[in-house]
């Protein structure tokens, strides 16, 4: 009977700890954000995957991402930093003091990268899956973004367009949308 018993325990033991090791390593896994750039027309981005849409709009939509982040700041060459080990981005933690025109916002990122901020000359625009993955579900500062970010980019760019306008990402509202006005620019790179 206690030769059964102390059987049963293994056993019970090494199914668990397996279950234990493999939720460990899903929650590890990374997600692949697409990074190149394309025109998407409204239901495009409405479909996008890892989003959570509260309300569908003619411009866009208002929601968050489901991504659970690892986020870790960090300060580089004398630049801050944010790198997100779940997408494998790095982001800058603030981003322009001013908003601006999208033609100044390449403006922008391309004197970012000859200045070689934190190291790195191949920052660029965000795509708007990888903008919107920063969206939050609930506000943090008055804003749909984590706290580890400047909360003064309300509103960034991304390289996507749709037409003539380009989308964007509205942290202040927790939406994403298309227009032509001015944004703030919070560029991200890539880690290899």
């Amino acid at each position: 009977m206690k030769k059964r018993l102390l059987y049963i325990l293994v056993v019970s033991f090494v199914l668990l700890s397996v279950r234990v090791i493999q939720s460990a390593e899903e929650s590890t896994q990374r997600i692949t954000l697409r990074s190149s750039y394309r025109n998407l027309s409204v239901s495009e981005v409405q479909s996008m995957p890892n989003i959570y849409i509260r309300k569908f709009d003619e411009w866009g939509f208002y929601g968050h991402s489901t991504i659970i982040h690892n986020y870790e700041k960090k300060s580089i060459k004398g630049g801050n930093v944010v790198i997100d080990h779940t997408t494998g981005l790095m982001w800058l933690q603030s981003g322009s003091k001013e908003y601006m025109q999208w033609n100044a916002a390449n403006g922008w990122v391309r004197n970012l990268n000859a200045l070689k901020y934190a190291g790195y000359n191949d920052w660029r625009l965000p795509t708007i899956e990888e903008a919107a993955s920063l969206l939050e579900p609930g506000k943090t500062n008055a804003l749909h973004i984590d706290p580890i970010f400047d909360k003064e980019q309300w509103g960034i760019w991304s390289g996507d367009k749709r037409g003539g306008s380009i989308w964007s990402v509205y942290f202040s509202l927790g939406n994403v949308r298309w227009r032509y006005k001015n944004r703030y620019v919070r560029p991200v790179r890539s880690l290899n």
